[in-house]
């Protein structure tokens, strides 16, 4: 299915719509009133006049230190939850001072090497109080084990802990690249890390299934959903054949959709989202529980979308993308700031993109209704034409034997690549117009005040990874690490063995490479 073009698009889009374009929709078994199956009203009766949207703006950079003010900086500004990103090293597994490190320490997030750097990175935030997202996935159970390492030093209960690890390994294989071992092992940790959060971490999400990075990379709204709903189907069947319950991991599932441009295209995305979920979770599994069966999700606006070139447009765009989400029912959200295109934000920009999210809660009135925009002609047709187009595209990754085996042979990739491919000639043929990029441009581009990083921060953060280790008892940090290997090979859960690494001083490079030496490395094959 390749991405129409402008022009088959806007002929799949009529002039106008009347009630016979929604004749063939029954009010309760495909839409039902909000908070009730199949959800495609949202979640919540009352949805926003019960309670707003966690507003999570994404940072991160630099060492612990620099990222810690900002989210400080953040919360002081209104912002209700954390979203922490981590750069490359700490991604992939590797250490600060690796080879392969260098020149990437801090540079697209915050470093973290050891218990050390969370403990700053978290230094002052009410743990118990604060809902806090960890953007990671290949070390995302290291990650884990690191925060709540630092939560019982504090003497906070991890009942307590509120959040999300985002833990969603096959769209690094499918769409981003951030991988280290191979599927199996990757699905091995997904499923440990599920066990563990509903036996002691109760109110955490343990995975963030993601669409973002999947649409990012090109997809379509309708691949976006469709791929991100087939690979929490694998995450589940492969948590049923470890002995898990459906029913005990489903409320443990949330997701990360983006939100782009097309506002009715947008909104009707996340209603089919939450629809076919609904019903996924019913006839595949034979769930019944509303818990179980809603999909909650966070969203943020769309970076691919941003435009280096007239950067205060960005902030319109950034308000449309917000408000479909809103309007979508999402439970959190985070608005990237005018100046992404070009670097990391300032405060200033970081600003500007919380106060969209604050205007649009507290003087738009759209909060006020659940749905507001339920019952709109187009709105449910474009909900119901996306829904059949997601569930097609379901029946088709099935027929292939899955996910995983659509991935060997490449299917969802060039999916992908095919959609990308058609919107950047669109984009260039001028069928696709963006604002100040392809058409009203301007010859004259004034300078713009970008965040610079300090260079100084690779080696600051080298300084402090020196002396944790010369600080540490190393005889302890090689006996956790040995264990690792130990149960690694076995199905017993890693997590705990991960815990008692990470309080014996062991990094999380350490860690990562004593799981390799177990599961060995992914290496992409490339078709020629």
């Amino acid at each position: 299915m390749s991405l129409p073009t402008e022009g088959q698009k806007q002929g799949r889009v009529k002039i106008v719509y009347r009630p016979e374009d929604v004749r063939d929709i029954d009010y309760i078994n495909d839409l039902g009133d909000p908070g009730e199956p199949p959800f495609t009203r949202g979640i919540h009766p009352e949805m926003y006049r019960r309670r707003l949207w966690t507003m999570r703006q994404y940072a991160g950079f630099g060492t612990a230190r620099e990222a810690n003010h900002r989210f400080r900086y953040l919360l002081a500004q209104g912002t209700t939850g954390l979203s922490a990103a981590f750069d490359l090293p700490t991604q992939i597994g590797l250490d600060s001072d690796h080879s392969m490190s260098r020149g990437e320490v801090g540079r697209v997030g915050v470093a973290v090497d050891s218990i050390e750097d969370m403990r700053v990175l978290l230094d002052e935030i009410p743990l118990g109080r604060v809902s806090t997202s960890m953007t990671i996935n290949a070390t995302a159970a290291i990650l884990l084990a690191l925060y709540v390492s630092v939560a019982r030093e504090r003497g906070i209960d991890w009942s307590l802990l509120r959040g999300t690890i985002q833990n969603d390994i096959l769209k690094e294989y499918l769409a981003r690249g951030t991988y280290i071992y191979p599927p199996g092992p990757s699905l091995r940790l997904v499923v440990d890390l599920f066990a563990f959060c509903r036996d002691r971490i109760p109110a955490w999400n343990a995975i963030s299934v993601s669409g973002y990075h999947i649409r990012e990379a090109g997809s379509t709204a309708v691949q976006e959903v469709a791929f991100t709903l087939a690979n929490a189907e694998t995450y589940l069947d492969a948590a049923v054949r470890a002995g898990l319950e459906v029913e005990e991991i489903a409320p443990q599932i949330s997701f990360f959709f983006a939100a782009h441009n097309d506002l009715f295209e947008e909104v009707a995305k996340f209603r089919a989202a939450r629809r076919c979920w609904s019903e996924l979770l019913r006839h595949r599994y034979s769930v019944h529980s509303p818990r179980c069966m809603t999909l909650r999700f966070h969203t943020q606006t769309a970076g691919s979308t941003l435009v280096n070139r007239q950067p205060e447009n960005n902030v319109v765009r950034v308000a449309i993308q917000a408000l479909a989400a809103i309007l979508g029912g999402t439970q959190s959200l985070h608005t990237n700031a005018r100046d992404e295109a070009l670097a990391l934000p300032s405060e200033e920009s970081a600003t500007v993109a919380l106060r969209t999210q604050q205007i649009l809660a507290f003087e738009s009135g759209v909060t006020q209704v659940a749905d507001p925009l339920g019952g709109s002609w187009y709105l449910e047709r474009r909900t119901r034409d996306l829904t059949e187009d997601v569930e097609s595209y379901l029946g088709r990754i099935r027929e292939q034997g899955g996910v995983l085996a659509a991935l060997e042979r490449g299917f969802l990739q060039r999916e992908i690549q095919e959609s990308a491919f058609a919107q950047q000639v669109a984009l260039e043929e001028g069928r696709r117009v963006v604002v100040g990029l392809n058409r009203f441009t301007e010859t004259e581009v004034p300078p713009i005040e970008v965040e610079r990083l300090d260079p100084s921060i690779e080696e600051r953060q080298l300084a402090g990874l020196r002396a944790f280790r010369a600080g540490r008892n190393a005889d302890r940090a090689a006996r956790a690490l040995e264990k690792i290997r130990r149960v690694a090979q076995t199905n017993e859960n890693l997590l705990p063995s991960l815990i008692d690494a990470v309080e014996a001083s062991a990094t999380l490079g350490e860690i990562a490479s004593a799981l390799r030496d177990v599961f060995g490395e992914y290496r992409e094959s490339v078709s020629v």
